[in-house]
C-alpha cells in the first residue's frame, strides 16, 4: 500500500470523529442530566452569586493596586495620630507595654485554670456585725472612712467599725490587745477586720507599720477556735488556714504573735490551738508532735511548705483560708509558680488575703485573678512612705560611707538598724563596727538559721545596740523600738527603700531615716527618691533638686508615675525594674530555660 492510502489518512477526512472512552461519556451524559434538571431557583442563586463576585471585582478601588491602598491607610492614620496630644500617645504606648507584660495565667490552681471552675461567691462565716452598725445610714460609714483615710473598692462592701469590742472578739483577746498597748484598731484594722470576718476575699495596702499583721491573723485564730469547738481536729486533718511569708524571720515573727494570742486563749479556757511553723533551716522532727495532733494553723514560706506538701506531711482538704503576707514581695522574688502549686493542694474554695505596704496596679491586676468578689482596702496610696518617719538624704562618697556610719550612729539612741545591698558589704560593716566597740550583730541570706535567729532575738532583747541587714529583713519585720534606719546604700528599687524605712516610726511612733547617696547611684531611682520625699512633704537635698525630671518637662501633662513598679519619678517606659526584668529573661532564655536564682527563702 502507498502513504496516500485511506487507511494510513484518516485524520485528513472530515467526517472522522475521535475516540472518546466510555466512562468520559458516561460523565459527559450524566451531569447533561443534571443541569437539565437544575431547579429554576437555583439557577437564579447561581447568577446572584456570580453577580456579587462580580461586583466585588468591580468595587471603587479594583483599579488601585494594593500597595497605593496601603500608602493611603498609612497616611490616613498618620492624620489621625496628628490630631491626638502628646499625652495621649504616650498613655496608649504606655498601656501597649502593661498589656504585653501582663500576666496572662491566671493566680489559680492548675485543676481549677483545667476544669474551668471559677467561684462566683465569697464563704459564708457566722460572723455578723452588731445590729447598730448594720443598721446606721451609709454616710456615718464613709464619715469613718473619710476620717481615717481609707479607700475602698468592691461590691457589698462590710461597714467598719472602730472598736475590738464591736467587732466581737472573745474577752481573752481583748486582754492581750490591752497587754500590747493596742486600745484602738488602726484605720487598715477598722475596715480590715469587719472586711475579713465576713469571710470575704481581700486585697490589703497600708504603710508599713500600720498593723497589717494583726488584721489577718486575729479573724484565722476565730475561725480556727471555731472549727475547734464545733468538733476537734483528730491525727492527721488540718489545718484550717495558712499564712505564708517570703522570709524565714517575718514567718517566725508571725508565728510568734499567734502562739501569745493562743496563750491568752487557753489561760481564759478555750481549746488549745496547734500552730505550725514551717521554714527552712529548722529540723520538723522538733514539731512532730504538732504534726501528730492535727493542726489548726500554719504559718510558712513558700519552698518549705512546697516540700511538706509533696511528701504528704498534711493536706489541705479542710483548709479555707490563705493569706500571703508581703504579696507583690513575694510574687516579684519569684515565689509565683510556687503560689500558685500550693493553691492546687486545696480542694475546695478558700478565703484568699493579700496584704502588703507596696503593691503596684500591675500586681493588684494580677491577684485579682485569685479573688472572689475582693474587697480593696487601701490606706494611703500604695508604696507612700510612713509619714511618721523623718527622711534624711545626705550624699556620701563611697570611700567615706563606712566612716561616716559612726558619726550617724550619734544621731539617736540604739537600737539602730543598718541596711545594705550585698552580703559583702553587710559583713564589712558589721567587723568595722565591732572594731570600733560598737555592739553589732549581723544577719543576711548566706548565714545559717541558727545565726539569723541568734542575731534577731539578741537585738529584740536589747542585747545589742546595731542590727547591720541586707534586704532579708526590710519586709514587715517588727522592731517596735527602732528610732533610726541607716541605708548604707541606696537601694535598686523604690519598693525596697520603701519597706526599709518602714522598720521605724511604727504604731504610732517617730522615726529617723538615713539614707547616703552619691554618683553610683542611678538617675532613675534617685528621680524616685526625690518625687517620694515630695509626697511626704520632706526635705529635699540640693542634690536631687538639680536632677533633670522628665515628669516635670517631658510628661508633664501626664499624672501618676509608673504603673509597673510604682515609682513617682520615671514612667514605664523607663522603668529600671521592667528593663532588669527583661534583662533576666534574655539570660535565661540565652542559657538554654534554665531556671534563674530566686531571691526568695526556703
Amino acid at each position: 500500500m502507498s502513504k496516500n492510502d485511506d487507511t494510513f489518512g484518516l485524520e485528513d477526512d472530515d467526517d472522522y470523529v475521535p475516540y472518546v472512552p466510555i466512562k468520559q461519556r458516561r460523565e459527559a451524559k450524566f451531569q447533561k442530566l443534571v443541569s437539565q434538571r437544575r431547579l429554576p431557583e437555583q439557577q437564579n442563586l447561581a447568577e446572584a452569586d456570580e453577580e456579587i463576585e462580580d461586583s466585588h471585582k468591580a468595587g471603587p478601588k479594583a483599579n488601585v493596586s494594593l500597595i497605593d491602598q496601603a500608602v493611603e491607610v498609612k497616611k490616613q492614620k498618620m492624620l489621625e495620630d496628628s490630631v491626638k496630644t502628646e499625652a495621649e500617645k504616650k498613655l496608649e504606648e504606655e498601656k501597649a507595654i502593661m498589656d504585653a507584660v501582663a500576666q496572662k495565667k491566671h493566680l489559680a490552681s492548675d485543676r481549677e485554670l483545667a476544669k474551668g471552675i471559677i467561684y462566683t461567691n465569697p464563704i459564708q462565716t457566722t460572723w455578723r456585725p452588731p445590729r447598730h452598725i448594720l443598721e446606721a445610714p451609709q454616710r456615718e460609714h464613709d464619715a469613718i472612712r473619710q476620717r481615717y483615710h481609707i479607700l475602698v473598692d468592691g461590691e457589698e462592701i462590710p461597714p467598719p467599725i472602730k472598736h475590738f469590742r464591736d467587732m466581737k472578739f472573745p474577752p481573752a483577746i481583748l486582754k492581750y490587745l490591752k497587754s500590747k498597748g493596742i486600745n484602738r484598731p488602726t484605720p487598715i484594722q477598722v475596715q480590715g477586720l469587719p472586711v475579713v470576718l465576713s469571710g470575704r476575699d481581700m486585697i490589703g495596702i497600708a504603710f508599713t507599720g500600720s498593723g497589717k499583721t494583726l488584721a489577718f491573723s486575729l479573724p484565722l485564730i476565730m475561725f480556727a477556735l471555731e472549727e475547734e469547738v464545733k468538733l476537734p481536729l483528730i491525727r492527721g486533718e488540718g489545718p484550717i488556714g495558712m499564712i505564708v511569708c517570703p522570709s524565714r524571720e517575718l514567718a517566725r515573727q508571725t508565728y510568734e504573735s499567734i502562739c501569745a494570742m493562743n496563750e491568752f486563749l487557753i489561760l481564759d479556757g478555750y481549746p488549745k490551738l496547734r500552730i505550725l511553723l514551717c521554714i527552712g533551716g529548722i529540723s520538723m522532727a522538733d514539731q512532730w508532735n504538732t504534726l501528730s495532733d492535727g493542726i489548726h494553723i500554719v504559718v510558712a514560706t513558700p519552698g518549705r511548705l512546697m516540700d511538706m506538701l509533696e511528701k504528704r506531711k498534711f493536706n489541705l482538704d479542710l483548709c479555707k483560708f490563705l493569706c500571703l503576707d508581703e504579696a507583690d514581695r513575694m510574687i516579684d522574688m519569684g515565689f509565683e509558680d510556687d503560689v500558685r502549686n500550693i493553691m492546687s493542694y486545696f480542694t475546695d474554695q478558700r478565703q484568699t488575703l493579700l496584704y502588703s505596704a507596696t503593691m503596684p496596679k500591675k500586681i493588684q491586676d494580677f491577684a485579682r485573678s485569685a479573688l472572689v468578689k475582693p474587697v480593696i482596702v487601701n490606706v494611703g496610696r500604695a508604696g507612700a512612705a510612713n509619714l511618721d518617719v523623718i527622711q534624711e538624704v545626705e550624699y556620701v562618697k563611697q570611700e567615706s560611707k563606712i566612716v561616716y556610719l559612726l558619726e550617724c550612729l550619734q544621731k539617736t539612741p540604739p537600737p539602730v538598724l543598718i541596711f545594705a545591698e550585698n552580703k559583702n558589704d553587710v559583713d564589712d560593716i558589721h567587723e568595722y563596727l565591732l572594731v570600733k566597740g560598737v555592739e553589732a550583730v549581723a544577719i543576711h541570706g548566706g548565714k545559717s538559721q541558727d545565726e539569723r535567729e541568734f542575731a534577731i532575738r539578741s537585738f529584740k532583747g536589747y542585747k545589742k545596740d546595731v542590727l547591720v541587714a541586707s534586704d532579708v529583713a526590710s519586709k514587715g519585720l517588727d522592731f517596735p523600738d527602732i528610732q533610726h534606719v541607716i541605708n548604707y546604700d541606696m537601694p535598686k528599687e523604690i519598693e525596697n527603700y520603701v519597706h526599709r524605712i518602714g522598720r521605724t516610726g511604727r504604731s504610732g511612733k517617730t522615726g529617723v531615716a538615713t539614707t547616703f547617696i552619691n554618683m553610683n547611684c542611678s538617675e532613675q531611682i534617685l528621680l524616685d527618691l526625690k518625687h517620694l520625699l515630695k509626697e511626704a512633704k520632706q526635705r529635699v537635698p540640693p542634690v536631687l533638686e538639680t536632677l533633670r525630671d522628665p515628669l516635670e518637662e517631658e510628661y508633664k501633662d501626664l499624672s501618676g508615675g509608673c504603673t509597673f513598679c510604682g515609682g513617682l519619678g520615671h514612667r514605664i517606659s523607663e522603668c529600671p525594674k521592667l528593663d532588669a526584668q527583661r534583662r533576666q529573661q534574655l539570660g535565661i532564655i540565652s542559657r538554654g530555660g534554665g531556671g534563674g536564682e530566686r531571691g526568695g527563702e526556703y
